[in-house]
């Protein structure tokens, strides 16, 4: 009536919602056919929260699509019948107690990966405090949210102006949520990237081990750019529009974090499918010396002692056949302990080598 156009960004938070929501199921589901039929190892702690938050995500990812983006999310609330923005909010309020969980279970997961793959005493001692923490602030958010309005229904219905109620300052609770998982991120990074300079791995490796972490950091980078979207939150005369920032970040967080934690499974169930992606083998010939990888045994032909342990080059035409071979094999063998293989602490046959 106005001739305002009349917008709608509906079904593109339904496609992020349904098209994020396979692919972090199928990662999950993956990291457990891993476990559990390709190793055989069963699932570990880190393993029984990461699903924790996929089930967890499940009714998020319908509710996102038969609710929230069905009762008017990304419309102008005045296009909106009285009934539709009421259904809209209830929903909303699930959706929001449902993000605080899953953000709490993606942390404990990565938590507990770490506890399985640093042995140092020093470092399980910050690990099982941060995981203290971590569920500590997650249950209160949790809490906080559930009671965030009293009574609680007024939450949904205090759009209308016309029913009684109270509620603490919804923006704050979001930005506080939002300050502390953002600074536990950089912490929870902090962390195993402090102990690369003690493992003993050549420096390309450790490099290779840091970027495996840094990948967690596109996460933490998500959770920046959802900012932005809560300076609205919860003052908005027009939540149905407003709101779907938020909503569609937080569908972008959770999935994109249940995928990164799954990476290294998947990279391991990769190698077992493809093993030249993960081979180590490596031929190199000279005219007088010959350093093989293949699988198999380890052999080791000496015929000058000088050349092997390090002295003088020896000039072929003086020696005439006694020429040096050396032959070196090893079989690449995939550990039992899953992602724990992918940051190796010393070689065993070679201590003080990688």
């Amino acid at each position: 009536m106005c001739h305002a156009p009349v917008r709608d960004k509906t079904p593109l938070i339904t496609d992020v919602a349904i098209i994020l929501g396979v692919i972090s199921g199928v990662f999950v589901v993956l990291r457990l056919i891993f476990k559990i039929i390709v190793t055989k190892t069963g699932m570990a702690g880190d393993d029984w929260l990461i699903f924790a938050t996929l089930l967890s995500g499940v009714p998020g990812t319908i509710i996102s699509v038969r609710g929230t983006a069905a009762n008017g999310l990304g419309k102008d609330i005045w296009t909106l019948p009285f009934e539709t923005i009421t259904a809209f909010g209830r929903y909303f309020y699930v959706l929001e107690i449902l993000y605080f969980v899953q953000v709490t279970l993606l942390k404990s997961s990565l938590l507990y990966f770490y506890l399985r793959i640093f042995p140092d005493s020093r470092t399980r001692y910050v690990l099982w405090a941060t995981l203290a923490f971590n569920g500590v602030y997650g249950a209160s958010f949790v809490v906080a949210a559930i009671f965030s309005c009293t009574p609680i229904s007024y939450f949904w219905v205090k759009w209308d102006g016309e029913h009684v109620g109270t509620c603490i300052n919804l923006n704050v609770l979001g930005w506080t949520h939002a300050a502390i998982s953002i600074a536990l991120d950089f912490w929870m990074l902090a962390i195993p990237l402090s102990q690369l300079p003690g493992l003993q791995l050549h420096w390309k490796k450790k490099i290779g081990v840091a970027i495996m972490f840094f990948v967690g950091t596109f996460v933490t980078v998500v959770s920046i750019m959802r900012l932005q979207s809560l300076v609205s939150f919860a003052n908005s005369q027009n939540p149905t529009w407003d709101n779907w920032e938020v909503t569609n970040w937080s569908t972008i967080e959770v999935n994109v974090g249940i995928i990164c934690a799954c990476l290294p499974s998947a990279r391991l169930l990769l190698v077992r499918l493809f093993p030249r992606l993960g081979s180590s083998t490596r031929n190199r010939s000279h005219k007088h010396y010959e350093n093989q990888n293949t699988a198999g045994s380890f052999h080791l032909g000496i015929r000058s002692r000088s050349a092997v342990e390090g002295g003088p080059a020896v000039d072929a035409s003086k020696v005439g056949d006694r020429t040096i071979t050396y032959h070196k094999s090893f079989t690449v063998q995939y550990s039992d302990n899953d992602e724990a293989s992918l940051v190796q602490m010393s070689d065993p046959e070679y201590p003080g080598r990688s």
